[in-house]
């Protein structure tokens, strides 16, 4: 039994780097992992691969969509750690639906039996866009996935993804598996945040320069870690949230907050901050001392 994945979040959060190094720890875990990239821009799997792969939707358009006359090599390339690549692809800008490559790109690896053949197959969605086109991942698969920062406004994307992970669990078997806080020194807002959508935190990646680097050398941090064993812990965090998804959790259907009830709730955060104990405020006077 394959298990899928999809990781949304709002646009520039880090959802690919996150995606590829998760892709790469479920490997190091001795899984067959497929990563799918479902965004226009086709750059979901650069660091794996070290370069933009074709896309299925030009492959298909060099085949006149007849999808008889594609094999698998012509869409599949290998990427790091064995993982395999595919890039949906997209329409010209301002130009067509990006959701319906999306359906299309499922639809040629099923007729490709590429389903059958993976562990685990991840699709890596652009932003936090909500339409049906771009949700549609979530109709197969198992688990969905939120990055996010200690920020408002990725906050606010994510209740969004969350809206629409219940919306898509009412007739699909999908669960929220939780958030995974990316580059952030503070979790805060996160933590008030899951007060009033109860939901887990896989984990939270400290903001780290090499991460966001990593993704401009076009290499995962287990790449980077091979020549820099000082990046080795980095790596812990993804293992951490490969080996919780291998677990098969039990998610959850989260109860997204309204969006003037959410707006109210990380404002009112931001504009009355609550002071830190006394005691906490000696000790750091001691420390800085």
């Amino acid at each position: 039994m394959s298990v899928k994945l999809s990781v949304y979040g709002k646009g520039g959060i880090g959802k690919s780097t996150t995606s590829c190094n998760i892709s790469v720890a479920l490997a190091k875990r001795g899984k067959k992992v497929l990563q799918i990239g479902c965004d226009p821009k086709h750059d979901s799997t650069f660091t794996l691969t070290g370069f933009l792969i074709p896309t299925i939707i030009d492959t298909l358009q060099e085949k006149d969509f007849h999808y008889e006359d594609i094999w698998p090599e012509d869409v599949i390339y290998k990427g790091y750690a064995g993982v395999d690549c595919v890039e949906a692809g997209g329409p010209p800008a301002g130009a067509g639906c990006g959701g319906y490559v999306v359906g299309e790109t499922v639809k040629l690896l099923k007729e490709l039996n590429a389903f059958d053949e993976y562990d685990v197959i991840l699709f890596d969605v652009l932003g936090d866009v909500v339409c049906g086109g771009f949700a549609a991942p979530l109709n197969y698969s198992d688990y969905c996935m939120i990055v996010t920062d200690n920020g408002f406004d990725a906050l606010f994307a994510a209740n969004r993804i969350a809206a629409s992970v219940r919306e898509k669990a009412r007739t699909h078997s999908l669960r929220l598996a939780g958030l995974i806080g990316n580059r952030t020194s503070k979790r805060d807002l996160i933590e008030k945040y899951i007060e009033a959508v109860p939901m887990p935190i896989l984990e939270v990646l400290p903001l780290i320069e090499d991460i966001r680097v990593s993704r401009v050398k076009g290499k995962t941090l287990f790449e980077m870690a091979e020549t820099e064993p000082s990046l080795s812990y980095v790596c812990d965090y993804y293992l951490s949230i490969a080996d919780q998804i291998l677990a098969l959790p039990e998610g959850v259907v989260p109860n997204d907050a309204q969006d003037r009830d959410l707006f109210s709730l990380l404002s009112d955060f931001y504009l009355n901050p609550k002071e830190a104990p006394k005691q906490e405020e000696e000790e750091l006077d001691l420390m800085m001392v």
